[in-house]
């Protein structure tokens, strides 16, 4: 385990590098622009202007479908750094609602979301990876692979819920 002062020039040597601030800025900015993606072509969704940056571990921008933020629910499109992935996550708006429907989804044993074992330091309630090692070069159709996956993930946990 190396210490603050010996990962702190690790860092200043990979900055020195300029690919890190270039790669990180070009990551944000296509988040960015997911996320006024989705805000231009679903209205019926609220997509607040807040993005979370997060600490280069995951950045994420959440959505509302009426049908779920009416629960207390809400969408999350997390990009993971370390495992370069996007992920689509259902999350509540505090941890009591995120631990009642976790609990929900448990008992009914649906099983075709992944279910965090816990709550506890959990940010989610089901989780869902859209794209592995995503293609920045090709950024049409990788919007296009996490507009469907989302779609579908938000589609799937409305038909549950119906349900239950």
């Amino acid at each position: 385990m190396s210490t603050l002062n010996e990962s702190i020039r690790e860092y200043k040597k990979q900055l020195e590098k300029g690919d890190l601030q270039k790669a990180y800025r070009g990551l944000l900015e296509y988040i960015a622009d997911l996320r006024m993606y989705f805000k231009n072509k679903y209205p019926e969704y609220a997509v607040p202007g807040n993005m979370y940056f997060g600490y280069m571990d995951m950045t994420y921008f959440p959505l509302f479908p009426e049908s779920l933020k009416k629960l207390k629910l809400k969408i999350a499109v997390v990009f993971i750094h370390d495992a370069l992935r996007f992920e689509v996550w259902l999350s509540g708006l505090n941890k009591q609602i995120q631990a009642e429907y976790w609990k929900l989804i448990k008992e009914s044993n649906w099983n075709q979301y992944r279910l965090p074992s816990t709550t506890k330091g959990a940010d989610s309630i089901l989780e869902h990876t859209l794209v592995e090692n995503p293609d920045f070069g090709s950024q049409e159709a990788l919007t296009r692979q996490i507009e469907t996956g989302t779609l579908k993930f938000i589609r799937d946990i409305e038909a549950f819920l119906a349900k239950h």
